[in-house]
């Protein structure tokens, strides 16, 4: 009998969701301090997130959502991948 094979995937590298979320702030020309107060985050949260150090949390994906446009699921895929 064959064994069954799953495939999942499984980067080699992984990065902290705030690289990406760095990478989609450029894109939108939105600076750090714009983004947190659109977040209704403090500047001090927002750098650590974007320094890997915290980690992205259901509300704080879902609230990127509303401010950035990009799905929550993303984010917390993102985040899962890197602490997993």
């Amino acid at each position: 009998m064959a064994q069954e094979r799953k495939n999942k995937y499984a980067p080699d590298m992984v990065f902290p969701p705030g690289e990406t979320l760095k990478e989609v702030l450029g894109a939108m020309g939105m600076s750090e301090a714009e983004f947190a107060e659109r977040m209704g985050a403090g500047n001090k949260e927002i750098n650590s997130i974007l320094q890997g150090d915290a980690p992205v949390t259901e509300d704080l994906a879902l609230r990127m959502e509303r401010v950035l446009g990009v799905p929550a699921s993303f984010w917390k895929n993102l985040e899962q991948q890197y602490r997993g």
